[in-house]
């Protein structure tokens, strides 16, 4: 990340229904663009594999996600990455514990995922893991760190390249502290920030909600909106700014940006254009 390209090799969000709208918004997202793919309980196998070829063959570079907790067996995992193999679509995945409270199979966590020795013999050679510069709604901050460094060093031990993909949020104040924290704690592979794409006012508060995002007034008014009217839209142009503004690659080392489209992949594909071409990234 550089102040005056802070939108190079970003990545974007996008699920099943999204890909007509990534295929009308080819022309402004760089061909090899990293699209990071759902989980969702209401896609199948056949679909999350659909999804996949789709967006390999619009040009795009594929990364799946994998929710531990919602694999129901060793089997259920394995047709997944053979699918994914198949399809191209195996080199880099993102793995997560994801939402149910309880396991529904033999994954716990992420870390069970990493450790079966599944991923490298499917074809995975880059890992992306959860992080969470606000802090997570139930789990303390200690045993965030503590989890995030052992599966940083799971993966060097299995030979498996490693990176973060960090939870949205709207206090770039944050980002830049955790991001100082982690390279302290000698974690040093590459970050993507998450960023909430232009949505209304009302939407960013539902996902933030939903997400276990808090965000006070203060940081809500520099964002751009009011946590107590849902009126109106608002997008990340001064968030961004000013996380490009405060970097440091000494202290935040390799940083990039990972974009929500909770405004849809149209509204973002056009504040994208619009973006870039007034800040020339």
């Amino acid at each position: 990340m550089t102040p005056d390209s802070p939108l190079a090799d970003f990545s974007l969000g996008a699920g099943g229904k999204d890909v007509g709208d990534l295929e009308r918004a080819r022309a402004v997202i760089p061909p090899g663009t990293r699209v990071h793919m759902g989980f969702l309980d209401s896609e199948d196998l056949q679909t999350r594999l659909a999804t996949a070829r789709a967006v390999r063959g619009l040009g795009f570079a594929p990364v799946p996600l994998i929710a531990a907790r919602r694999l129901e067996s060793e089997a259920m995992l394995r047709a997944y990455l053979a699918g994914l193999r198949a399809a191209g679509a195996s080199e880099s995945v993102q793995v997560v514990a994801g939402d149910p409270a309880q396991p529904r199979g033999p994954y716990a966590d992420s870390a069970s995922v990493i450790d079966s020795g599944l991923l490298e013999e499917y074809g995975v050679r880059q890992v992306s893991l959860a992080g969470h510069p606000g802090g997570h709604p139930v789990v303390a901050d200690d045993v965030l760190w503590s989890a995030l460094a052992g599966k940083t060093a799971a993966l060097a031990r299995r030979g498996l390249a490693g990176g973060v993909s960090t939870q949205f949020g709207f206090d770039p104040d944050v980002v830049l502290a955790w991001l100082a924290e982690l390279r302290t704690r000698g974690i040093s592979g590459p970050v993507r920030v998450g960023v909430p794409g232009p949505a209304g006012v009302r939407r960013l508060r539902a996902y933030a909600s939903r997400c276990g995002v808090s965000v006070s007034e203060g940081v809500a008014r520099n964002y751009g909106f009011s946590v107590t009217d849902p009126s109106g839209t608002a997008a990340p142009d001064g968030f961004i700014r000013a996380l490009a503004s405060g970097y440091d690659a000494r202290r935040h080392g390799e940083v990039k940006l990972h974009l929500f489209p909770f405004g849809g992949i149209a509204a973002t594909a056009a504040w994208l254009s619009e973006f870039r071409a007034n800040s020339g990234s």
